[in-house]
């Protein structure tokens, strides 16, 4: 989890600018919340900043603004220990008092707005306010301050059903904007991921395609990991094998093998795979049951050699089985950074939707 300070980073900017130097209680909770923030300790940084806000109640004038900014770095250091709920309401009181103080459409309710909405559950209420956090970004006239807030909105609604042609425009509107910035600017690979993502819901595969071979290629030149990175590989071995360019899609499996560990003790998953059709006799006279499969997955990910341990149900399970496992392709194992062959079982199941 990534600890970080509110988008607009105003509480910290504006509470330096106005509090006194010099030792006090106050000050040096402050500087100990700080320091918990760089070194990343998510739960200091909340112990801190609570403490911070309580103390700074005492160290302010009562209506001072920068109670209300120790507030917010309070709500956003719970959102990052994970206690939503409290986060949410912490959001809700500084949005409230920034309304108040800045004014509705100010930059500076943007914060607590991101924050309110990204610590609630999918509702209309959550679109709401992130859309009228885009709608304080663009009369900002800070492109890519808008393309950022576009972005979170995408990433929080993408899965739920409030996902609509004006969230998927959002996106793209986004990913133009990041064209400005370098190839391998985090900001533009991201956007340039989840255009890919777009693309591949709607079937536009070849677009897709694109885009993600983009992610990958800027990936390779930083000297990071992400989780990106394996996920667009992963989704480039599925699209590759959706459209029959199967070869295309091995050196996508070598990379995911060479990045995740091979355990013997577990079934592994596949990147791509196609469902044994269920024999329509079974079907009518209610049959159900399993196959368990032995296979080698060979140094490029294809499925070699499977064979049948076990099963139960009738052997046109058996001849489904082994007809789709041969199309399925895996991450091979590596072994002192090279590709190996390695053996592996797979369970799959016949069974009678109700």
């Amino acid at each position: 989890m990534v600890l970080k300070l509110p988008l607009l980073a105003l509480s910290a900017v504006l509470l330096i600018n106005s509090a006194p130097l010099g030792a006090s209680p106050f000050s040096d909770s402050y500087a100990a919340y700080q320091h918990a923030i760089e070194v990343k300790d998510i739960h200091a940084a909340e112990q801190y900043a609570q403490q911070t806000y309580l103390l700074g109640q005492g160290y302010f004038e009562p209506d001072a603004i920068d109670i209300t900014h120790l507030q917010l770095n309070w709500a956003t250091s719970l959102q990052a220990k994970g206690d939503l709920e409290a986060a949410h309401q912490q959001f809700l009181q500084v949005l409230e008092t920034y309304r108040s103080y800045f004014g509705g459409d100010a930059i500076e309710v943007i914060d607590p707005l991101l924050g309110a909405a990204q610590t609630m559950s999918a509702s209309k209420e959550q679109k709401s306010l992130f859309k009228e956090a885009i709608s304080i970004a663009q009369t900002s006239d800070n492109l890519l301050l808008t393309a950022e807030v576009k972005l979170l909105a995408f990433k929080a609604l993408m899965s739920t059903e409030y996902y609509g042609r004006d969230i998927r425009s959002d996106v793209l509107d986004a990913y133009e904007i990041y064209q400005q910035l370098p190839n391998n600017d985090i900001r533009r690979i991201t956007a340039t991921y989840y255009v890919g993502v777009i693309k591949a819901s709607e079937k536009r595969y070849s677009d897709a395609i694109s885009h993600l071979e983009e992610v990958v290629k800027q990936f390779a030149v930083l000297d990071f990991s992400h989780p990106y990175k394996l996920s667009a590989h992963a989704r480039l071995v599925e699209l590759y094998e959706r459209e029959g360019e199967s070869e295309q899609a091995t050196a996508h499996c070598i990379a995911i093998g060479s990045m995740t560990p091979w355990d013997d003790q577990q079934e592994q998953t596949p990147l791509f795979r196609s469902s044994p059709q269920y024999p329509m006799s079974y079907i009518r006279a209610g049959r159900e049951g399993w196959s368990e499969i032995e296979f080698t997955v060979d140094e490029q990910g294809f499925v070699q050699d499977p064979v049948t341990l076990a099963s139960e149900g009738g052997p046109l399970f058996i001849k489904e089985s082994l007809k789709a496992i041969k199309q399925w392709r895996y991450a091979p194992k590596f072994v002192d950074g090279k590709p190996v062959a390695a053996q592996t079982t797979v369970r799959l199941l016949f069974e009678v939707e109700g």
